[in-house]
């Protein structure tokens, strides 16, 4: 199964990072990695990483300027594609087909292709035109995950919070593993002594 990851220069280049040390420790898994410029300068400035360590990762890596690579065309099968983290430029480019570079391309081609699109739109608080913008990918088929971490299973490290939007992704393309923390309910047992105190403190209320 092959698997195209995008990044491009929004904020949030941990996000990449750990979906790449994800998908490398699963052996029928084929990366395939497109960074932007604006990607490196950010991946540098928020992780200390350069392109190098992110392109040890992925199987293949793409120049953006590339339009002639596999990615281009759609007789190249692939699984899918997640651009994390997704720029409103590349977005707004997505949306309205405008493939100047390989990674806006590629896009272009999981979407007509009709595979899986995944965009992890970094960018708060989003205007008028932002969410017009995903609202046409979305009716395009795209599937607009902004990373927005989970709380219910107690994060406490900034790696428990960047895996709850990764375990989301990896949920998306259908490739679950067994590290993905789940919501399985409350603890019963839990509630069930804070629920008998409850009652005996009311009764020794009402005496």
């Amino acid at each position: 199964m092959r698997i195209i990851v995008g990044v491009t220069g929004a904020s949030g280049a941990i996000y990449p990072l750990r979906l790449l040390h994800r998908l490398a420790v699963r052996p029928n898994i084929e990366v395939h990695l497109v960074l932007s410029r604006a990607g490196e300068k950010t991946l540098y400035l928020e992780t200390g990483k350069r392109a190098l360590d992110l392109k040890a990762l992925a199987h293949f890596s793409w120049a953006l300027e590339d339009i002639s690579a596999p990615l281009a065309s759609g007789s190249f099968p692939t699984g899918g594609m997640v651009i994390a983290p997704c720029s409103v430029h590349t977005m707004s480019a997505i949306a309205h087909g405008i493939s100047s570079n390989l990674m806006i391309r590629a896009a272009d081609v999981i979407l007509k292709e009709r595979r899986r699109l995944i965009l992890m739109v970094r960018e708060s608080p989003f205007h008028l035109g932002h969410l017009r913008t995903m609202t046409l990918l979305a009716e395009m088929g795209a599937i607009i995950a902004p990373p927005i971490p989970g709380f219910y299973n107690r994060p406490t490290t900034i790696e428990d919070l960047v895996d709850s939007s990764v375990d989301r992704v990896l949920d998306l393309l259908g490739l679950s593993d067994d590290s993905i923390r789940r919501w399985t309910g409350p603890d019963r047992s839990a509630i069930g002594e804070r629920t008998a105190v409850a009652k005996e403190t009311k009764g020794e209320g009402a005496l």
